[in-house]
């Protein structure tokens, strides 16, 4: 994720860059409702007016892939308020009036790469605005699908992906994290799509309209950040899993996809019991076509997947595990800026694991613990060091390295629990949940709630947990828990007994899960020679693997060493999936190669970017450019 531009900041009436780059805590967001954090990702002044609910009328245009109609948005302002900013990036205004038809004066102003524009619409005593619009043309949040990238290959797809920033492509409302929103919405589609979004479904069946198509209606009455509402359109079919969870995905993957998350009811048990209830309905899943850019989107009441994590074992339902958890952490207390991510994928990846051990027990809790400890290294290794600024849980939006918001986060959160105990440690998390439901929180407001709840003047405890050294400082604090598991101590010694130069055939890889493929694929060394090289390939069938997370991990290893026989299966692979955590770092590693991997690259990438989301595509694109000057 690319960092606003100077420039950009200085157009920020809320908060300048340098506020959120220091060490030092920032202010934390009080718990008043209007009260608000600065966020330099956004034009908003919610301050003086903010968006509290949105109501969108929109119809699907295939065709000309857009998506047009109204959204009528309800703002709160203070007294003597004369207008409300909202963010724009690209959207196509026809008007802007008050409820009775009366135009309402509205301005566009300079644009920025990332940021969009400010649209700042005059209020006129309102507090009612309607605006007829159009998405922006190759709105950065919407992908569609035309009918060959699709499973069934005979009906197009459309599918959104707001967060951080990119709802602002076709929804005109104050796209911040920290601003809170009702919304609803009838979303018309032709005749033989059906469209879900991430809130109550009305018309579960849709409404026929009078020239052939059909409308769906959808409400959110609880706010959420405007990241979280979510929209999809395709030929769906859907299965119940339990009571109140189900699956939706293209008909010809409903029966895979039904049976690899067949344990959602236990997952959704387990984390109410530590938790507290489930505060949002329903908690049903949709599966996505092989473009979506990330391996589970925590959309409220319809959790986005990719069909990456159907591999038919159920080792990657920890994915499942994580959307469930953001339920809690993440949609019902949510980082007021993207300052401080962590706070929703930190605790998010804690809270997965609990889930993990619940239902599968402490020992693969532990494989995927341990996983995530190395991977934390490692992108601290990548980042520079424990010095670089990038390594810090708290700092600029979206500078932090690799997975840390994740992984350090949640080790972060680990190693409170251990000092503190298993027991205190849950107690204490269920408050905080509950103290903060669907408000927005800050580092500074957890660390000052974590003091005043838990730590209550201890100061032995204060100087143990050295709060202030993870949530601000770069590098991994001394006091770091580090789980280890059995599965994969077993996996390092056939790994060991393999780098010593033992047989890739003496592997024994029968029932591997993902997670005991990725330890033993990410320890062999990167150099290697193109005779161990087919070795491997063929003794461990590497390049026909039906798993990606394999298949990435392989390429990862043959890439360096320029294996040529393994190109044709990895310019494959780069044209059939389009999660950014898997097809990165081999844009990464072509690029580090030079002229040879450039070519490889810029030929698959020419051949697999219409299939990608414009995230990823802007994503690759970044890398083959090149490092930045």
């Amino acid at each position: 994720m690319r960092l606003a531009t100077s420039a950009a900041l200085l157009l920020m009436t809320s908060v300048s860059g340098a506020a959120l780059a220091q060490d030092a805590p920032v202010a934390a967001a009080t718990a008043a409702p209007a009260s608000f954090a600065e966020d330099v990702w956004t034009y908003a002044e919610p301050e003086t007016a903010r968006v509290s609910h949105v109501d969108l009328d929109l119809v699907t245009d295939f065709d000309n892939k857009r998506l047009y109609g109204t959204a009528v948005l309800d703002v709160v302002a203070e007294p003597g308020a004369k207008s409300v900013v909202l963010d724009d990036n690209g959207l196509q205004i026809q008007s802007i009036t008050d409820m009775d038809g009366n135009a309402l004066p509205y301005t566009v102003g300079k644009s920025d790469d990332q940021l969009g524009s400010p649209l700042t619409v005059e209020l006129d005593g309102n507090d009612k605005i309607k605006i007829t619009y159009a998405s922006a043309p190759g709105a950065d949040a919407l992908q569609w699908l035309p009918r060959e990238a699709t499973a069934g290959g005979q009906k197009p797809y459309l599918f959104s992906q707001g967060q951080p920033i990119n709802n602002r492509s076709w929804i005109p409302t104050q796209d911040s994290p920290g601003i809170r929103q009702t919304w609803d919405a009838r979303i018309t589609v032709p005749k033989g799509l059906v469209a879900v979004m991430s809130g109550d479904k009305l018309t579960p069946d849709g409404v026929p309209t009078a020239d052939g198509r059909v409308s769906y209606r959808f409400k959110m009455d609880n706010p959420v950040p405007p990241y979280l509402i979510a929209l999809a359109v395709g030929n769906l079919a859907f299965q119940q899993l339990g009571p109140n969870s189900g699956v939706y995905s293209e008909p010809e993957l409903i029966d895979a996809a039904a049976s690899e998350f067949q344990d959602v009811e236990k997952m959704i048990s387990a984390a109410e019991d530590l938790y507290g209830p489930y505060r949002w309905g329903r908690y049903d899943m949709l599966v996505l076509p092989p473009s979506f850019p990330y391996g589970g989107m925590e959309n409220p009441t319809l959790t986005f997947l990719t069909p990456t994590i159907i591999t038919g074992d159920r080792s990657n339902t920890d994915v499942v595990a994580h959307e469930l958890a953001h339920s809690w952490s993440g949609n019902l207390v949510t980082n007021a800026t993207w300052s401080d991510s962590w706070l929703n994928e930190g605790f998010t990846t804690y809270f997965e694991n609990r889930i993990m051990e619940a239902v599968y027990g402490p020992e693969r809790a532990a494989m995927y613990a341990d996983l995530d400890y190395a991977q934390m290294l490692k992108d601290i290794e990548n980042a520079g060091g424990m010095d670089a600024p990038s390594t810090r849980l708290h700092g600029e939006p979206g500078a932090t390295a690799g997975q840390l918001d994740y992984f350090k986060g949640s080790t972060f959160l680990r190693t409170i629990e251990k000092a503190v105990g298993r027991e205190r440690f849950d107690e204490y998390l269920r408050g905080y949940f509950d103290r903060h439901a669907f408000r927005p929180q800050t580092t500074a407001g957890f660390l000052s709630d974590l003091r005043a709840n838990l730590i209550k003047g201890d100061t032995q405890l204060e100087n143990q947990l050295q709060l202030d050294q993870w949530a601000y400082q770069p590098g991994l604090p001394d006091n770091a828990v580090h789980v280890r598991s059995s599965t994969l101590a077993e996996v390092d010694r056939e790994l060991a007994a393999f780098n010593a130069g033992g047989p890739a055939s003496a592997v024994d890889t029968d029932g591997w899960s993902t997670q005991q493929w990725l330890r033993f694929l990410r320890g062999v060394p990167k150099q290697q020679t193109a005779a161990r090289l087919k070795e491997m390939d063929k003794g461990l069938n590497l390049s026909n693997s039906t798993n990606p997370y394999v298949r990435s991990a392989w390429y990862e290893i043959a890439i360096p060493n320029r294996y040529e026989p393994a190109v044709p299966s990895l310019k494959n692979y780069l044209n059939s999936v389009g999660r950014m955590l898997l097809i990165r770092p081999l844009y990464q590693a072509l690029e580090a190669q030079g002229d040879w991997g450039h070519a490889i690259a810029v030929d698959a990438f020419a051949q697999a970017k219409p299939g990608y989301h414009p995230m990823a595509q802007a994503m690759s694109e970044q890398i083959l450019a090149g490092p930045s000057q």
